[in-house]
């Protein structure tokens, strides 16, 4: 099995109340305008979000892949997606808490996990398997990282004004 793995998780500070942060990580719409990366997501009609995710990988080049999540909690205090039941080779989990810090001074934790797996590195990309799983997971972690942090930083210039 070759299984390529990135993560991110971080903490930042806005300036605004946890119900306008709530309402703003609750809109789908704004992961794909304000994260680059995403080509797209769109919700199908039994509530799946489909999204896809580009990214430039060393040696192996450009990389698409289209990830099928569900919401599992939307709370006041948590959004959390994660992959359908029947996802056997895509999986994204991409969480938010939200803590309300002093009045309107919210704590915003953001998770993100990816996981690719397939039989062979051939599948995944034809280059992958000179690549190898620590590197491309390396760099993609990288590239995740980048993605979060340009997107976090556009959200909280968002919800700030």
């Amino acid at each position: 099995m070759f299984t390529v793995k990135a993560g991110y998780s971080d903490d930042v500070e806005v300036e605004t109340n946890i119900e306008k942060v709530q309402a703003f990580f609750s809109d789908i719409r704004n992961f794909a305008d304000l994260m680059p990366g995403i080509a797209s997501i769109h919700t199908d009609a039994k509530g799946v979000a489909h999204w896809k995710i580009q990214a430039e990988i060393p040696v192996v080049g450009q990389m698409m892949q289209k990830f099928a999540v569900e919401l599992s909690e939307n709370s006041r205090e948590r959004i959390e997606w994660f992959p359908i039941a029947l996802e056997t080779q895509n999986f994204l989990r991409f969480s938010v808490d939200f803590l309300e810090k002093a009045k309107n001074v919210t704590l915003i934790h953001f998770s993100q996990m990816v996981e690719l797996r397939r039989k062979s590195a051939r599948e995944l990309h034809y280059l992958a398997g000179l690549a190898g799983e620590s590197l491309i997971s390396s760099e993609m972690s990288k590239r995740v990282t980048e993605m979060i942090k340009v997107f976090i930083q556009r959200a909280k210039e968002k919800l700030e004004k």
